[in-house]
């Protein structure tokens, strides 16, 4: 019985997976291959359709950008936080945490008060004489690019300062005292180290930018579809719910395509670590 019981522990776990995970998943899928037999024919028009890969191109651009600039920015953000005093480091993390707790609508309008015709980046570089007439800033990939990176830019953040926290500062002052300057220690010992909170931050950046619908949506307009607000046209607009499943089985594949590679770029950064070691 002691056997069994963790086993069954398990169990009501398992059961929410399978009704609320597995089940929808298999419902979304089913439809897009049986169809009069097993057939990829679907997912072959997708991917031969100009218009769509034009999308896919545009929303994996988006996602892999704001993951890489998110950890250009939060890894340094990060370190400097983790080696803080504790009092300021806790200010430093509510700072941090504080957009995330602010819808994203907000956060988008805000956007558009900024990067409009007659936002504030407009009406101060008209007013200093550095342009004549408002850019096109809103309403384009760059908009949605600056939107997805300020939303997703205190999760990497947040991540990043857990793994960093636990490294010990005598690793640095290890290095230190072994000739190696405060850059170059930091990207031998602190970098490797923290590898994996990286690895978990750029996955969850890149799989909320992946599958983001409202920044898109208000910032980047009918213009500038991405694969999220192409399903909901696809389902609501049009009523082709077979498409918009195709459209959502492509962006799970990607996403676990790419969680794959990542893991695999950190397990070669690993073992070079142990093969300088």
């Amino acid at each position: 019985m002691k056997k069994k019981l963790p086993l069954l522990l398990l169990v009501p776990g398992l059961v929410l997976l399978i009704v609320f995970l597995v089940m929808p998943l298999l419902n979304i899928l089913m439809p897009t291959v049986f169809d009069n037999g097993i057939s990829l024919e679907k997912y072959i028009a997708f991917f031969k359709d100009e218009y769509y890969m034009k999308i896919f191109i545009r929303t994996l651009n988006i996602a892999l950008t704001s993951a890489v600039v998110c950890i250009v920015l939060g890894v340094p953000t990060a370190y400097f936080i983790s080696r803080c005093d504790k009092k300021w480091r806790s200010l430093l993390m509510a700072c941090s945490i504080f957009p995330l707790l602010t819808n994203s609508v907000v956060r988008s309008f805000a956007w558009i008060n900024i990067l409009g015709r007659n936002g504030v980046i407009n009406t101060l570089l008209m007013n200093m004489g550095i342009i004549e007439e408002p850019l096109k800033l809103l309403y384009t990939e760059f908009s949605i690019l600056v939107g997805t990176i300020y939303l997703f830019l205190p999760l990497m953040i947040v991540t990043v300062v857990g793994a960093m926290e636990n490294i010990d500062n005598d690793m640095m002052e290890a290095a230190e005292s072994l000739g190696a300057n405060r850059v170059i220690a930091f990207m031998k010992v602190i970098l490797p180290m923290s590898l994996p909170g990286i690895i978990v931050g750029g996955v969850l950046v890149f799989t909320g930018a992946l599958t983001a619908y409202t920044t898109p949506q208000l910032l980047g307009g009918n213009g500038n579809l991405v694969l999220a607000t192409l399903i909901y046209q696809r389902a609501m607009t049009i009523g082709d719910w077979t498409g918009a499943s195709v459209i959502a089985t492509i962006m799970i594949v990607t996403t676990i395509i790419v969680i794959k590679v990542l893991n695999g770029i950190a397990a070669r950064l690993d073992k070079r670590g142990e093969q300088n070691a």
